[in-house]
């Protein structure tokens, strides 16, 4: 039986001081991040001002940007899913401080660049929560997040990417098919974006 350490939780603005201290090269390090995020677990209440929920899909609220790392909050609804994607050769890094969520990775089989076809396959399922944080594995990054319907809870997950990026490729399993999408932010530093 695997034993779990409990670490005392700190403000969130704990967490943005430690990875502006980092290095350049911690975010090439997925061991590094990791422990950072396993050893700082946030405190869900000095999350409050950048957390944002909405019935129809997840939010990616900013919490911070610079140039090495950006750091958002993601809200989810109960049995809410993201697409599968990729995250353009980031570095991505996961933690839940509030509730638990799973995460899907997948195996690219083929990839038609000129047609936009693909073909996948899942891998390991994980579970993450607050003493589980996850790493998204360079070298097989395509992925889905979700909130099982039959968890019946919220849940908030913080992710630093190691470098900002606007968009990704979303795949389609049913359909064999991927293609880029833009990515925006539903708040930034707590304020709503206008669209």
């Amino acid at each position: 039986m695997r034993q779990t350490m409990s670490f005392p939780r700190t403000p969130v603005g704990h967490l943005v001081h430690a990875l502006c201290a980092l290095p350049e090269h911690a975010f090439d390090e997925i061991e590094r991040i990791r422990e950072l995020l396993l050893t700082n677990p946030v405190d869900p209440e000095s999350l409050g001002p950048f957390l944002c929920w909405d019935e129809q899909h997840y939010t990616r609220n900013l919490i911070e940007k610079s140039p090495l790392f950006e750091l958002l909050a993601i809200c989810w609804e109960v049995g809410q899913v993201s697409s599968i994607h990729n995250h353009r050769d980031q570095y991505c890094w996961m933690a839940v401080p509030v509730g638990r969520l799973m995460v899907q990775n997948y195996r690219v089989i083929s990839k038609d660049i000129a047609n936009q076809r693909c073909r996948l396959e899942p891998t390991d399922l994980i579970e993450m929560n607050e003493q589980q944080p996850c790493a998204v594995d360079p070298a097989e990054p395509v992925h889905s997040v979700l909130n099982p319907r039959e968890w019946a809870e919220r849940a908030v997950s913080l992710h630093v990417y190691s470098r900002p990026f606007d968009s990704c490729e979303v795949y389609s399993i049913e359909q064999g098919t991927w293609r880029e999408i833009n990515l925006s932010y539903t708040t930034v530093k707590g304020t709503p974006v206008v669209k």
